[in-house]
């Protein structure tokens, strides 16, 4: 009977949802909160993997998206970073089929973002140099990946990529930012999505770095879970300060990600939307897509430019609706 390489994955690689609070833990200590907020993170991260493992086993792409959408709604498109993971690790082990690229452009191509979240997860752990891979990709999904390595690097290698403050050399170019991003992204579950933890936590990183950090905290307040308190939302905006901008990016790209999905926005991406840009998750959606547009044909953002391009003029739309008035603000009525 031929061997699963989801029992070889398991047996080297130790991935286990179970796993994680405790690594949280670890990582801030103990605290009260933790338990609560770990029990709505469970869902995600036991999708996260168990999508994972059963990529490696499934071949066929048709079925696995079949699988993937079978998932409940608010948890499908992790499901689909999960297969990213997979699909990944496949093409590293059998590089002539070229998993990773059909599958994203073909059945999980409402997906695609998140597919490349997931791979950038499992690059974190591939040798040789990572930009090889990332530079190889479509000009908007290739900082996903590095996403997705900072994330890896974030929540698994802890006392570097966050005590230590470390970022791999081998990235270059806005790839090291979209890193940030994703090491922001983790520090919202190594943290327990606590306000305190979170500021203090990226209170020791340099200034250049932090507005990349609050992003994604910002994209993973917004998709993640984990909080549905408006005043503990605008608790995590005050301690954004003068990264606030930079937070409501984030927001509005957890609003995009759903939004191409096709699913009807969950109830913490629209509280996170309402609190950041005094709207709803799909017409934050609709005002951040339409930017993107006018982005990739400017002669100012070729290619590798388009996306910090369109990142910037999301925080710039956020920063003009404050200085308008019509952005949000404590004392709206």
């Amino acid at each position: 009977m031929k061997l699963k390489l989801s029992i070889l994955a398991k047996a080297t690689l130790g991935l286990a949802a179970e796993k994680f609070p405790e690594l949280a833990a670890q990582r801030v200590g103990s605290h009260p909160d933790m338990d609560q907020t770990w029990a709505s993170f469970e869902p995600v991260a036991r999708t996260l993997v168990d999508s994972f493992y059963l990529s490696l086993d499934l071949a066929d792409h048709d079925q696995l998206a079949a699988a993937m959408d079978r998932q409940p709604a608010e948890v499908r498109g992790i499901a689909y970073e999960g297969a990213g993971m997979g699909l990944m690790l496949r093409d590293r082990l059998f590089p002539w089929r070229s998993d990773l690229s059909r599958f994203s452009y073909g059945p999980g191509l409402p997906y695609r973002c998140l597919i490349h979240i997931g791979a950038g997860l499992v690059l974190a752990r591939l040798p040789g140099d990572p930009m090889k891979f990332i530079d190889a990709q479509d000009p908007l999904m290739r900082y996903f990946v590095a996403d997705g390595y900072g994330f890896f690097d974030g929540f698994f290698r802890w006392a570097d990529a966050v005590t230590r403050h470390f970022r791999p050399r081998q990235l270059t170019g806005y790839a090291a930012n979209a890193y940030d991003q994703g090491v922001g992204r983790s520090l919202w579950f190594s943290c327990g999505a606590h306000v305190g933890r979170i500021r203090d936590t990226l209170s020791g990183f340099p200034a250049s770095r932090q507005p990349d950090l609050w992003s994604g905290v910002g994209l993973a307040c917004a998709y993640a879970a984990g909080v549905l308190d408006r005043d503990a939302i605008q608790e995590l905006v005050d301690a954004a300060g003068p990264w606030a901008a930079q937070m409501a990016t984030g927001v509005a790209v957890a609003a995009v990600f759903r939004a191409q999905s096709g699913l009807s926005a969950a109830p913490h991406t629209d509280l996170a939307s309402e609190v950041l840009w005094w709207a709803d998750a799909r017409q934050v959606a609709a005002r951040t897509a339409a930017l993107l547009p006018m982005i990739a044909a400017s002669p100012a953002a070729p290619d590798a430019g388009t996306y910090p391009r369109w990142r910037e003029a999301v925080a710039l739309q956020w920063q003009q609706s404050i200085v308008a008035g019509t952005g949000p603000g404590r004392n709206r009525s």
